[in-house]
């Protein structure tokens, strides 16, 4: 691992600041027993925090618990996507000497006669970042979660994200998608996320981005920002697929694990290396958002083409 003083020496970026790097404004909506205390400016997903109690089972002999249900979006994790494998915009620095070789990420077009084939593949790390009890505020909230800074992911040692066919092996459902009539239907959730919500029901599409599958880091997409964004989301997808993730909006009484993943859930922000004023929902256009979030005279070497993307999760659960 490279020292601090010489990681400052090679020009690496700055570590994530959880004050200024997170968009805080998309904590909101906030809801009280079915009533909206705090107004957002993000569409709301939909969730079970509605009436103005709720009740979770306990094991034997003890009682069901009666509560208050609340529901918010809670900064809990994000993605790294980068160019750079073992580099870590999070930390600012790469944790092994950079020797890329083939885990190298690439942005190539192939032409073939009049069409122009444009693909981007990315490395992708996936961190536990509960972002409140970092900053030790809330923690006495229980439907906050109290674990620390953890890394839960890296795809440079998963030899499944580097090749699509290694990677149809444990997700063979992908053959069911590989069809025009399959992501014709994309169309809509592509129109639902540019207006709204993701269309969850859709589970295989990410909208504007693409096609969930495969789940491996090769995108095909002419727009690098978009790409990195879906390569982030798909990061998510394997990780729920792999039961690794579970989802905190669904269930008021517990986390629920979810090998089909609930898209509407999810909200995705870019803190670096520009950071967005605002979160989106996976799938919506970069026309909207992307705009000189890399530009290619950031500071430092590896500040440019290495993203790190926020990721708030719907939260609903049942308050004592």
């Amino acid at each position: 691992m490279l020292s601090p003083n010489k990681a400052h020496s090679l020009g690496y970026g700055v570590p994530l600041n959880p004050v200024t790097d997170i968009c805080w404004n998309c904590v909101f909506p906030i809801r009280i027993g079915g009533v909206t205390v705090v107004p957002g400016m993000v569409m709301d997903a939909p969730d079970m925090a509605v009436t103005p109690i709720c009740v979770c089972p306990l094991p034997p002999p003890l009682p069901p618990r009666v509560g208050i249900p609340i529901a918010f979006w809670e900064p809990a994790r994000f993605v790294e996507t980068v160019k750079d494998p073992f580099y870590f915009p999070s930390l600012g620095i790469p944790l092994v000497n950079p020797n890329p070789g083939f885990l190298s990420g690439t942005h190539s077009e192939q032409s073939s006669g009049s069409n122009v084939d444009t693909s981007t593949f990315a490395q992708a790390h996936y961190f536990i970042f509960p972002a409140w009890a970092v900053m030790e505020l809330l923690i006495d909230i229980i439907c906050l979660e109290a674990s620390g800074f953890d890394l839960l992911y890296i795809t440079e040692v998963d030899p499944l994200w580097n090749d699509d066919m290694l990677a149809f092996v444990i997700n063979p459902e992908a053959l069911l998608f590989a069809n025009p009539i399959a992501q014709l239907a994309c169309i809509a959730d592509s129109v639902s996320a540019n207006i709204g919500l993701s269309l969850s029901a859709l589970y295989w599409c990410m909208g504007s981005w693409g096609s969930a599958y495969p789940l491996t880091g090769h995108v095909n997409d002419d727009v690098y920002v978009q790409a990195n964004a879906a390569i982030a989301a798909r990061m998510i997808f394997k990780l729920s697929r792999q039961l690794l993730v579970c989802d905190v909006g669904i269930y008021l009484c517990g986390c629920i694990p979810t090998p089909i993943w609930v898209k509407h859930n999810y909200r995705i922000h870019i803190a670096k290396p520009i950071r967005d004023f605002t979160c989106h929902p996976i799938g919506r256009s970069s026309m909207v958002w992307g705009q000189l979030k890399n530009l290619p005279f950031s500071p430092g070497p590896n500040s440019s083409d290495n993203f790190l993307w926020m990721i708030f999760r719907k939260r609903a659960c049942c308050v004592l």
